[in-house]
């Protein structure tokens, strides 16, 4: 699979299956998705294109992944630890607020390792960092502590 960044847009990841059929996925900024599969006589004809919104994708995902895997889950240790990808949306309270309001690490024993914004990342945030909508926070911790994390930021 191969992932080409586009800007402004999200990014497009082009997979060629075993049988040789091209397949894309258009990942937009705002969630959404766009499924293409290509003509197999011509890789270049779109044969198909659907766009999903965020929880058609989420669903997708879901049909396509082992039940015990979490499209936002990043990885699990043996410590019981998790990490996972948790989005802020524009209407989010938090929405310009800085990080150390939240009280994320007293509140749910979580830690923010890093915020993706755009097409950058930034790593450690501290407490004096202003969060925006559509950030990706990184979130690390128990399970319970990282479901409390995705509760907290997704107040609006």
């Amino acid at each position: 699979m191969s992932s080409t960044p586009l800007p402004g847009i999200g990014v497009r990841y082009d997979l060629t299956t075993r049988e040789h059929r091209r397949l894309s996925v258009v990942a937009q900024r705002d969630g959404t998705r766009t499924l293409s599969a290509y003509a197999k006589d011509d890789p270049d004809a779109c044969a198909m294109s659907v766009r999903l919104t965020s929880g058609e994708a989420e669903t997708l995902i879901d049909a396509l992944m082992p039940t015990h895997h979490s499209p936002n889950l990043l990885s699990t240790t043996e410590l019981g630890l998790v990490a996972e990808r948790v989005e802020l949306s524009v209407a989010s309270h938090w929405n310009g607020r800085l990080l150390g309001d939240t009280r994320m690490r007293t509140e749910t024993g979580v830690s923010i390792v890093a915020v993706l914004r755009r097409a950058e990342a930034i790593p450690s945030p501290g407490p004096d960092f202003r969060l925006a909508g559509g950030d990706t926070l990184i979130v690390i911790g128990t399970r319970e502590g990282v479901d409390a994390a995705a509760t907290i930021l997704g107040r609006e």
